[in-house]
């Protein structure tokens, strides 16, 4: 697919099906080579990312095929730790195969991790919290060599809480000699799935969900069988569609327990939801309301990822809000997009100041980043006239088939190539 074509839209109503979590299942399959055996994924989202993933575990002669709904992977024969440049240089996640890697090659060699262009996202925590364990590297001008004769239990403090580094830290961590004490880690969901999958292969890891993790390393991992949890980062954008096009929706599969950031916003827009284990049900009836003000922060706070979204849908609304970006320097990419399409969005340092207006107008768009690609999907909904948006591999990176989903939902989109 090159181009979506999106249509102004009238209010949603129907149910979309909530796919696995993309930034669950990335860590997961870089763990998966922690494990002499084989590995059975269930409710593995079919994207893009996983694909690079799966083509990364393949170069090192790990097996991956896809089976129904299922995905197996066997990780018995791992015999190379070099990473195809091409590969690790176009998703950010590959860096999650260094910890992994030191612990069963104890060497690699890979280049700087790609993916989309958000602003500073350094390695330095990562490669600090492995050189603590006995790790050491040469850093040339694009890429890494990383040596560990033997992993070692250590204590480490974080000096900010990183997704990435606290998932490194653990990865290098189940395997190490000794106990390994995480301070200041990020409490994500996705953290937690990463410590559920491992711990059910055997792992020892202690305090999961808190900020300071415990892992007594082991001495092997065993096969294992688990079910990947949905996407709240694919959810949040339906409710928050709901909430700036109207309508009645209902979310299955959604995993409401980590989404209440989410449905406070939604509820602030104005929108009336119900939650149930994993289903959500929006209603919106009027134009969405202004959020005065409301910051991205770390889990459990709004997520920098559904940033670009309510930004799209704040356009709209009516009244006057702010939102303020604490993690990501460079998420605010989307705004000259959507000023193109008639928003009225001022820029002061880390914050948007929004004026809502009535009606976007369609234009045509590049997608810069998977998030901001798709608020512009949003965007061109709540615009009109026609809106063509390229450069959709990044929205790839993230969603099965968003065009199935929202003409679910009774929308007008189509990809076009």
């Amino acid at each position: 697919m090159n181009v979506i074509h999106v249509k102004e839209s009238g209010p949603l109503n129907g149910e979309v099906r909530v796919q696995g979590s993309k930034n669950a299942v990335l860590p997961i399959l870089a763990a998966s080579i922690l494990i002499n055996g084989v590995c059975v994924l269930e409710n593995c989202p079919r994207i893009s990312d996983v694909d690079c993933m799966l083509r990364l575990l393949r170069s090192m002669g790990c097996s991956a095929e896809w089976e129904d709904e299922k995905l197996i992977i066997d990780t018995s024969a791992i015999c190379e730790s070099r990473l195809p440049k091409e590969l690790v240089t176009c998703m950010r996640s590959s860096v999650m195969l260094l910890g992994p890697l030191l612990a069963i090659c104890k060497e690699t060699i890979m280049n700087y991790p790609g993916g989309c262009v958000i602003g500073e996202r350094p390695i330095d925590i990562h490669l600090h919290i492995l050189e603590k364990m006995g790790a050491s590297f040469v850093l040339g001008a694009d890429s890494i060599r990383g040596t560990a004769r033997e992993l070692i239990g250590t204590e480490v403090t974080l000096r900010f809480p990183s997704v990435g580094a606290t998932e490194n830290g653990i990865l290098a961590a189940v395997l190490a000699k000794g106990r390994t004490i995480l301070n200041n880690c990020a409490k994500e969901p996705e953290i937690q799935e990463l410590c559920r999958f491992l711990n059910e292969a055997g792992a020892d890891i202690k305090d999961v969900g808190s900020s300071r993790l415990i892992i007594d390393g082991v001495d092997r991992l065993h096969s294992v069988r688990f079910s990947v949890e949905a996407d709240r980062i694919v959810a949040g954008p339906y409710l928050l569609s709901a909430a700036a096009l109207g309508g009645n929706i209902c979310l299955r599969n959604a995993p409401v327990a980590v989404m209440e950031s989410t449905i406070h916003a939604g509820r602030l827009l104005g929108c009336e939801i119900d939650a149930a284990t994993d289903e959500l049900w929006v209603r919106q009836r009027n134009r969405p309301s202004a959020i005065p003000y409301i910051q991205t922060l770390v889990y459990p706070g709004f997520p920098t990822d559904l940033q670009s979204v309510l930004l799209t849908v704040l356009s709209v609304s009516e009244g006057e809000s702010v939102i303020e970006e604490t993690i990501f320097s460079d998420r605010f990419r989307i705004v000259n997009a959507l000023v193109r399409m008639g928003a009225n969005i001022r820029i002061e340092e880390n914050r948007a100041c929004v004026r809502g207006v009535q009606k976007l107008n369609g234009r045509s768009a590049a997608a810069e980043d998977l998030r901001g690609g798709a608020a512009l999907v949003l965007a061109g909904l709540l615009a009109k006239g026609d809106t063509f948006i390229s450069n959709c591999y990044y929205i790839e990176r993230g969603y099965e088939n968003i065009c199935r989903d929202f003409r679910l939902l009774g929308a007008y989109i189509e990809g076009i190539g």
